[in-house]
């Protein structure tokens, strides 16, 4: 059933623009073969598909200009260019990051700011007498400034994604922002966890990931250990040693603890609530298995990487008293003695002796980072981003091999599957779905687009079913087409093209895109042969033509609003009819909205259709406008 769904779904991906992908597109994209593809001898792409395939796999697709750059440099003289982005000048997008003010600011000072804050206000409502959610003995100055901080903690949030976005709009290391989505994703990390989140994640992107994504994986695993953004996440922060087991240092109540320092009566009653609570917390808890578990499934060994649930506690035993400071203190990572389980500990047949600290979990991260599952799982995963949703064995093994004669080389083990014939190979040109963060960036790139620093287009991937650090699971966003494709979600992105091509995307304007601007008195094949070449590598199918031609897209109902995302297995089952089958997936989408809409709003997604205007309808254009809106929502430009 799940591989008839496939079929479906691609398949569907094709007829929604009225176009029937080629057979070999469609083979690899839905069925994984019996048996390890023969390795090729070269290059199966011709000059131009090399450039084409790389602007669409080692960077968000190209610019106006981009292609001719890259022809007069040389494909490989590029990716080695890429694959050292330290070299590359980016001042472009370092200057336009000075929009985002408050992630300029002191994360660790707001965050503080933000729990002194909440402290104060609950302490004068107790004092006040009341215990209500209102405003209580609060004054009205001290509401309006908890007002203004609470208004600073979101804007965290949406500068930080908006900025994410900025950065793969036009930063010129464009490598370097395709790794850091694919870590970022890896090691997924969900912005409502609580409130410190987005305080933790503007660090997290910034000094953890981004800095290792091309760098050795054992920094970068440890780099993601010690975060305070996964440390909340995954609740290793209050994970602790056990009543049964042997703690590494004693705790004192009346000993100085951490930087609060002090004994009780020594400091102010808010300090000492907080320090008589953390204390009780190190007596009564426990060990938390949530952060060991998901760092040998999902960050290193995989799910059958021959670990066992010993191994897990074990891990997780390492891994106590790897912990955060107080959120009034700032956050900021700390090992605490008083927390950390001193016994012996066996993790994949390694011993760790009794008695150590901080040591135990450092151990742990030499062992899980070079072990040849790790080596394998990563590689895997970068040969199914980079080439295809069946990553090909021999490339897989090649990639490993190679992560583990560098020691777990990031840039390396990239620098071989970016090389390889399989990469180059025709069964890997469009044969991949973008993901809505890489639609909408694609798009903008296209267009030649400006960068968004508001939240907008951050609101419009959303609204396509990606909401940045908006998946709630630690596993992060689905690497495979069949996880996107359904009827919703292609109305929704053709929509999206009409969308940018009706300048509704802020930054993206069709008059300024080079190569448009004198084909607006142009004949219609003209301006199609134009949008083609400018937009979608020089080559499209017959049916895409026609479509492009005619301005009549199957699936674009005549002013019907967006729907909403339908999930995948709400994909239509297939009539006789191709075209009623198309028909009748987008009725069942919108069907689904409509059954969302009396259910109420998704927190995840924004509410409304940020797509649709004033009146709630698609954008109708005609001449050069339409051409470019069916061109990106085309099956040639939603692949890559």
């Amino acid at each position: 059933m799940k591989r008839r769904n496939s079929l479906l779904i691609v398949g569907a991906l094709g007829l929604g623009a009225g176009v029937t992908l080629p057979c070999t597109t469609t083979a690899q994209s839905t069925a994984r073969p019996a048996a390890s593809p023969a390795r090729l001898d070269h290059r199966e792409l011709a000059a131009d598909q090399q450039v084409i395939h790389v602007l669409n796999r080692l960077a968000f697709g190209a610019r106006p200009g981009d292609v001719q750059k890259i022809r007069a440099l040389g494909v490989d003289k590029w990716i080695d260019q890429q694959l050292h982005p330290e070299q590359i000048d980016d001042q472009s997008i370092e200057a336009f990051l000075n929009h985002y003010d408050i992630l300029r600011e002191d994360q660790g000072q707001l965050l503080q700011e933000y729990a002194v804050a909440q402290r104060d206000r609950r302490l004068v409502k107790r004092q006040a007498g009341d215990t209500t959610q209102g405003p209580g003995g609060v004054s009205r100055e001290d509401s309006m400034a908890f007002q203004q901080i609470q208004l600073k903690r979101r804007q965290v949030g949406g500068q930080l994604q908006s900025s994410r976005v900025a950065r793969a709009v036009i930063s010129n290391r464009q490598l370097d922002e395709v790794m850091t989505d694919f870590w970022l994703n890896h090691f997924n990390i969900f912005i409502q966890k609580g409130p410190p989140e987005a305080y933790y994640l503007t660090e997290y992107e910034r000094d953890v990931i981004r800095p290792h994504a091309l760098g050795k994986f054992r920094d970068l695993l440890e780099a993601v250990a010690k975060s305070p953004a996964m440390l909340f996440y995954l609740d290793n922060a209050r994970s602790m040693v056990d009543s049964t087991r042997p703690r590494l240092a004693s705790i004192d109540r009346n000993q100085r603890f951490g930087p609060l320092g002090g004994q009780l009566r020594r400091v102010d009653p808010g300090q000492a609530q907080q320090i008589r609570q953390r204390l009780n917390q190190l007596q009564n808890g426990g060990l938390n298995e949530n952060y060991g578990r998901e760092l040998l499934e999902l960050h290193t060994l995989g799910v059958d990487g021959g670990y066992t649930q010993k191994d897990v506690i074990n891990v997780a035993r390492a891994l106590t008293g790897w912990t955060i400071k107080p959120p009034a203190q700032g956050g900021g990572f700390i090992f605490r003695p008083q927390m950390h389980d001193a016994g012996e500990k066996i993790v994949l047949g390694h011993k760790l002796a009794a008695g150590r600290g901080i040591e135990d979990g450092e151990d742990v991260l030499d062992i899980v980072s070079r072990h040849p599952s790790t080596a394998h799982f990563i590689s895997e995963k970068l040969v199914r981003h980079f080439v295809s949703d069946n990553p090909p064995k021999a490339l897989v093994d090649q990639a490993a091999a190679v992560f583990m004669k560098t020691d777990g080389d990031i840039r390396e083990v990239v620098r071989t599957i970016v090389t390889s014939n399989e990469f180059f190979s025709q069964q890997a040109y469009r044969s991949k779905v973008k993901s809505p963060f890489e639609v909408v960036v694609s798009a903008m790139r296209a267009m030649g687009a400006q960068p968004d620093s508001t939240p907008r287009t951050a609101q419009v991937i959303a609204f396509l079913g990606e909401p940045i650090y908006g998946h709630q699971a630690p596993n992060g966003y689905p690497d495979t087409g069949d996880a996107w494709m359904n009827a919703g979600a292609i109305l929704n992105r053709i929509n999206f093209g009409m969308s940018v091509a009706a300048n509704r995307i802020p930054g993206a304007r069709i008059n300024e895109v080079p190569g448009l601007d004198t084909l607006l008195s142009a004949s219609r094949a003209k301006q199609v042969d134009a949008v083609v070449s400018l937009m979608l590598g020089g080559s499209v199918s017959p049916d895409t033509r026609a479509v492009l031609m005619s301005g009549e897209n199957p699936l674009l109902a005549s002013g019907a609003p967006a729907p909403a995302p339908a999930a995948p297995e709400m994909a239509a089952q297939p009539p006789n009819n191709e075209m009623m089958q198309q028909a009748q997936g987008a009725q069942n989408a919108r069907n689904a909205q409509n059954r969302r809409l009396q259910q109420g709003p998704s927190p995840q997604r924004p509410q409304g259709n940020p797509l649709a205007g004033r009146n709630g309808a698609v954008p109708q254009l005609n001449g050069i406008a339409q051409v470019v809106g069916l061109a990106l929502g085309s099956p040639e430009f939603q692949r890559h």
